[in-house]
């Protein structure tokens, strides 16, 4: 195991910077997820690590040693990458020995290393195929046996399940977790796929235009986003924003929204501060149309079962999701109220989240 530290490292091309004073650390036996939109820096900044690519400045130190100078093959990491990269006209087992055949390494420990690999990813069977006859869960499979076989100080994943369908990158993602405790190494993980970093992670970065918006665990960025994007991107169906102000009445602090007051205590804001709310499909309760409720017309009902998404649009024209237990009798055109939860997620005009005192 390794453990790895960023200190404002930056990516440049050109007269176009990518990354921006990236600070960063990944303790021993960590799974740290990067994920973001596409375009954010995140895969640019899993070549770094790996050594692929240059920074332009900053430093990257793994253990105790500055490695920006250390060639990738040096570094000790390995690679997964979502092409899967096998040699097409080499078996499985000549694939997973490739790398350690180039090292001069003893063939008697080859062949261990080739066959714990094996059993561990139940591909024993596989040994003799070539990738051609393998599935994508195979090959996927393969390419991870053969970043194992390295024994590498840390596992560097580039989205590796974006080529599988629906049910074998749930089949994978449960494997991939199970893999890293049994290996107990440290693994950094790309995706843009936010419900593979809540499965997986210890801890997610959040990236956004080359810059690192929040770094934490699953549930501390679900449950206490640090700004609005964050909120957005994390959770799934994705967070409500409703535009609103800061009001005062005879108790203190309190909200505006639509011209409707709602009990928002501990904000230090001046009154009629803009501000926008955040909040979660699922914390609103359904009720009538009534005063204190907010109106919504149903725009598209999804029945997936054990619950029931609904797509609505609210009075002003904004748009508006919710979730409902259960196999929910709605139809597109009906009008419901929703009552807000006490507890909404506040950021203020730069997007940021608001504390209470």
């Amino acid at each position: 195991m390794s453990h790895l530290a960023l200190r404002q490292v930056t990516k440049q091309f050109g007269s176009v910077k990518v990354l921006h004073g990236v600070d960063l650390d990944v303790r021993d036996g960590e799974f740290v997820v990067f994920v973001g939109p596409s375009g954010c820096g995140k895969s640019t900044l899993l070549r770094i690590i790996a050594g692929l690519e240059d920074a332009s400045s900053g430093e990257i130190h793994l253990d105790d040693r500055q490695v920006n100078d250390v060639s990738a093959a040096d570094r000790g990491l390995a690679m997964v990458f979502q092409s899967y990269a096998l040699y097409p006209h080499m078996s499985v087992r000549q694939n997973l020995a490739f790398g350690l055949e180039n090292s001069r390494m003893p063939k008697t420990e080859i062949e261990a290393r080739v066959m714990e690999a094996a059993r561990m990813l139940l591909i024993e069977p596989l040994l003799n195929r070539k990738p051609g006859q393998l599935s994508g869960g195979q090959r996927q499979r393969v390419a991870i046996g053969r970043a194992i076989v390295r024994r590498p100080g840390i596992f560097l994943l580039d989205e590796p399940l974006s080529n599988l369908d629906a049910e074998l990158r749930v089949v994978m993602r449960a494997e991939l977790a199970a893999l890293h405790k049994r290996l107990a190494a440290t693994m950094i993980y790309v995706t843009h796929d936010q419900t593979e970093a809540m499965t997986l992670a210890d801890r997610i970065v959040v990236l956004r235009d080359g810059r690192v918006e929040q770094v934490g665990t699953p549930l501390e960025l679900y449950n206490k986003p640090a700004n609005r994007f964050v909120a957005g991107f994390i959770g799934s169906p994705r967070m409500n924003f409703i535009d609103a102000s800061i009001a005062r009445t005879e108790r203190g602090s309190g909200l505006d929204i639509g011209g409707k007051h709602h009990a928002a205590w501990g904000l230090d804001l001046p009154h009629g501060s803009p501000v926008t709310l955040g909040v979660r499909p699922h914390e609103v309760d359904i009720t009538e149309v009534e005063a204190g409720a907010m109106a919504l017309e149903i725009t598209l009902v999804e029945q997936l079962g054990a619950e029931t998404v609904l797509h609505a649009k609210t009075t002003l024209g904004g748009a508006f999701t919710l979730t409902s237990p259960g196999q929910g009798r709605f139809l597109v055109g009906d009008r419901i109220g929703v009552a807000l939860p006490p507890d909404l997620h506040i950021f203020d005009s730069e997007g940021q989240a608001v504390s209470r005192r």
